[in-house]
């Protein structure tokens, strides 16, 4: 009875209740990491452009100026210097020239294949290959694999013979008179490069011309230790500006990069590459 009065009599006390409170911490780390892999993203973009464009010029080289072996052919001598000086690895320039050597030493059969992505942009694929059925299955599988599909486009394209020249600006007027001689019709144009502060002409003509217009630059330059001969080859020049996206520009470039990894092609061109210089007829 008194244990009962005594508990009667003493205070009640409320449960004390804990609270939680939730403050949002922001994640200046998550946001950092963010910036840093887009602009990384961004940065191997453009490595990847440049290294693609240094192995197309390796491989044009080797099989527009006779050889494979630098001593031999100046003009991969050239894109080979030209690669290595644009920080191209060294890994890159060896596996582009030895797809070249393996190229210029196969005596398969030169092949084309037409397609088309995103409805509109057209894409000729130049192979040579030993084993058609194989090239075909594995272009045929790259294309699918990024979105585009086999279609005749040749009628958006025609060939043009094209002549890249490094020379210094006080020479050009030369240059012309070596061209002008050999009375072949050609268009031109200056071009300059200021990552690797050089520049020169660029000229285009009709393919049949073009081994003559190109022996006889070839014979200047060799005279004129300024000049350099860059480039000499047929190329699909598209005949129309085409407009695009950039997510459509980054899908055709990624579709290009996976095109060129195949031992058996040698070029690829597509209808976003378009030159008024060689869309010129």
């Amino acid at each position: 009875m008194l244990c009962s009065r005594l508990l009667a009599a003493l205070p009640r006390v409320s449960p004390c209740t804990r609270s939680f409170s939730k403050t949002s911490i922001p994640l200046s780390g998550h946001n950092k990491w963010s910036k840093i892999k887009q602009r990384k993203g961004a940065e191997d973009a453009k490595k990847s452009i440049l290294y693609g464009k240094a192995a197309r010029d390796i491989l044009a080289a080797a099989r527009n100026g006779g050889s494979p072996i630098p001593e031999e052919n100046s003009m991969l001598a050239t894109a080979m210097r030209r690669a290595k000086d644009a920080g191209v690895p060294k890994e890159n320039i060896e596996n582009a020239l030895l797809k070249a050597s393996k190229s210029k030493n196969d005596n398969g059969q030169a092949v084309t294949y037409e397609a088309m992505m995103h409805g509109s942009v057209g894409i000729i694929v130049e192979c040579r290959t030993n084993n058609i059925n194989r090239t075909l299955s594995n272009v045929r599988e790259t294309l699918n694999r990024h979105g585009a599909r086999q279609a005749p486009v040749k009628f958006m394209f025609h060939q043009r013979g094209y002549l890249k020249i490094a020379i210094d600006s006080n020479d050009i007027e030369d240059l012309f008179n070596a061209a002008e001689s050999t009375q072949c019709a050609f268009d031109f144009d200056e071009w300059e490069d200021p990552a690797s502060s050089s520049s020169g002409i660029e000229l285009s003509c009709s393919p049949d011309e073009l081994p003559k217009l190109g022996e006889a630059l070839r014979q200047y330059v060799q005279r004129n230790a300024k000049a350099e001969r860059l480039v000499s080859e047929v190329r699909w020049a598209p005949l129309e500006d085409q407009g695009s996206t950039e997510d459509e520009k980054d899908s055709v470039s990624t579709l290009v990069e996976a095109l060129e990894e195949d031992e058996d092609v040698t070029c690829v061109s597509t209808s976003l590459e378009y030159s008024p210089l060689l869309g010129n007829a």
